[in-house]
């Protein structure tokens, strides 16, 4: 097991098992993964057959983007290689990865011309940061489908994939799991809006640019790295065993 990957191993295990607290996991499906490598070519990635809740530091398997197994002792879901591949070797800067199929705002992603709308605060950290694609091509089990999935994206950070989940990218797993946190919280609440069966009430377009600034400006600092420290200590004074 390379000791240089330690804290690498740590941060992918840590937001696997609190992301399960939080109800953002499928059974054993979905995957995050956190590159090593300056090209991308080289990222850590959750084993196949496991539960987040279960996962531990040392089950991380490090893999190569021509699908070896470069470090673990278990094997990856073929998903999770065809979708994180193509994202880590085509935009470097993005570090960690975060694919799930979490369920508000994975239903954004079935209903027509589903969209975060931009009406509340906690979607605004989102504000044009976003891109949708609404098309489908099944399980992503071939390169075909994984560099689809990429193009989408183009130079955004996350993205809807139409009838299937999120992806959310970051330069680190704090700042990708801060964003995974409050994309399904924006989700929630603006879920929640609809069934009151009224219009939402617009934001000005002006005041919404302003305070998408000011949240990335604060969450680029401070907050983030605080949230997921935060994160770490309640992983620990639960069960520690996530380190191992």
């Amino acid at each position: 097991m390379r000791s240089d990957l330690r804290e690498a191993r740590e941060d992918l295990a840590a937001a696997l098992r609190y992301a399960d607290k939080l109800g953002l996991s499928e059974g054993i499906c979905n995957h995050f993964s956190l590159a090593v490598s300056d090209d991308g070519q080289e990222f850590l990635v959750n084993p196949q057959g496991f539960h987040w809740s279960e996962l531990k530091a040392s089950d991380m398997v490090l893999c190569h983007r021509d699908g070896r197994v470069l470090d673990g002792e278990h094997t990856v879901e073929p998903t999770a290689y065809f979708i994180h591949a193509p994202i880590h070797a085509g935009r470097p800067a993005a570090k960690a990865v975060l694919h799930t199929h979490m369920p508000y705002a994975t239903s954004l992603t079935i209903v027509e011309d589903g969209r975060l709308e931009m009406v509340e605060q906690g979607a605004l950290r989102f504000y044009d940061r976003i891109a949708y694609d609404d098309g489908y091509g099944g399980l992503a089990l071939d390169h075909q489908e994984g560099d689809r999935i990429a193009d989408a994206m183009a130079e955004k950070p996350i993205a809807f994939l139409g009838h299937h989940g999120v992806v959310v990218t970051a330069p680190t797993m704090a700042k990708a799991f801060d964003d995974l946190y409050y994309l399904e919280r924006a989700a929630q609440v603006q879920t929640l809006a609809k069934m009151h069966g009224k219009p939402f009430r617009e934001i000005p377009r002006q005041v919404a640019e302003q305070t998408a600034r000011q949240i990335l400006e604060e969450s680029d600092t401070t907050q983030v790295q605080a949230h997921f420290d935060a994160i770490k200590r309640m992983l620990d004074r639960d069960d520690p065993s996530w380190r191992n």
